[in-house]
């Protein structure tokens, strides 16, 4: 062993200018929030998530509904941060089994070690590493669910992550996918896509009233060899396609087109309606008689075919009960967490046999 490996070199952390961090990689007391609780606690007073968490949403409504009991068997098909899941699994109070399903499994790996060191081992939690429309094969293994919940919306930490390019507020390349090892990133997916294609895309996953102006831009920017690859590009495009409007117009505009298309792009590039469809097919066959499911969507596309769904299940007998009307969240969490405010909440419960 030489010299430098006996004493290694010793780095600083990334000293920034200001009272607070602003860049991701700076955060990293936002990042560990059981360890600087005071600055987690700073960041959500003013309305804002702490780097590389995540705040649930309606966990009240979410808890009350599906009554979990001690000794119940449950899952949480979209595992994210674990906020969810940690409070379904103080239901249980040790007794039952939930399983949490994820397709990230860089943030997969993270929420199991937290939640292995709050005492909820395998015993009474299992993360599985898949994509809840395999609910059928999940469980066969574990047996039908007592309980369910699937909430669709994207963790903030992969939001917030600049190296993920779910944003537009950062700059990343231009990814999007939920499970970075599998499928093709966005910007390759959109440079396969012709003008109609992309068209298409916008206005079929987020109902963008500009996807013919942005579509055209996107089109000519690729046949001039420019390059969309990054977060920050994309957005510049969708810039340039707006010009035509208003100045006192345009930078509102720009803001919700960026939103919408970037919903679209992560839409297509997961597969998310696709996913969503098969699930709701077989979510069924997973609960047992009595079982209740709750599932929180973040647009109107994914309401719709749940809406759908639910209804003809109920009609047809499958489903006892079933919410009629879309469950929103309080004004107070609006307020305390912005990222809620899209939020709709409709359950179903299973027929008796």
């Amino acid at each position: 062993m030489n010299e430098e490996q006996k004493n290694p070199e010793h780095k600083r952390r990334v000293r920034y200018s200001g009272k607070y961090p602003k860049r991701y990689e700076e955060k990293y007391k936002e990042l560990n929030p059981e360890k600087y609780k005071d600055i987690a606690e700073h960041v959500k007073s003013k309305g804002n998530t702490p780097a590389g968490t995540h705040i649930s949403i309606m966990v009240n409504e979410i808890l009350e509904f599906l009554d979990i009991q001690p000794g119940q068997n449950g899952a949480d098909c979209t595992l994210g941060y674990g906020g969810h899941t940690e409070k379904m699994l103080e239901k249980l109070q040790g007794s039952g089994h939930i399983c949490g399903l994820d397709v990230d499994p860089i943030e997969s790996e993270k929420t199991k070690a937290r939640l292995e060191a709050k005492g909820y081992g395998e015993d009474i939690l299992s993360v599985v590493l898949t994509n809840f429309k395999n609910i059928d094969q999940v469980a066969e293994k574990y047996g039908k669910f007592d309980f369910l919940l699937a909430d669709l919306g994207v963790s903030s930490m992969q939001i917030d992550n600049p190296e993920r390019g779910f944003s537009y507020k950062f700059d990343g390349p231009l990814d999007l996918r939920l499970n970075p090892n599998a499928g093709k990133p966005a910007y390759e997916r959109l440079r396969e896509m012709h003008r109609d294609e992309i068209e298409g895309m916008l206005v079929e996953n987020s109902d963008e009233p500009y996807a013919q102006q942005i579509a055209a831009t996107i089109s000519s920017f690729q046949k001039a060899g420019q390059k969309i690859e990054t977060t920050m590009q994309l957005r510049r495009v969708i810039e340039k396609a707006l010009n035509f409007l208003p100045e006192r117009e345009k930078k509102d505009a720009v803001k919700k087109s960026c939103a919408r298309c970037f919903q679209a792009l992560r839409i297509g590039v997961n597969d998310e309606f696709e996913v969503l469809y098969e699930f709701l097919e077989k979510l069924p066959g997973v609960l047992k008689p009595g079982g209740k499911a709750a599932i929180l969507t973040f647009h109107s596309g994914e309401d719709r075919l749940v809406k759908k769904s639910f209804k003809y299940l109920y009609n047809e007998g499958v489903y006892s009960s079933y919410a009629r009307d879309v469950i929103r969240p309080t004004a107070k969490e609006c307020v305390d967490n912005p990222r809620a405010k899209s939020t709709k909440m409709r359950w179903v419960v299973k027929a008796e046999e």
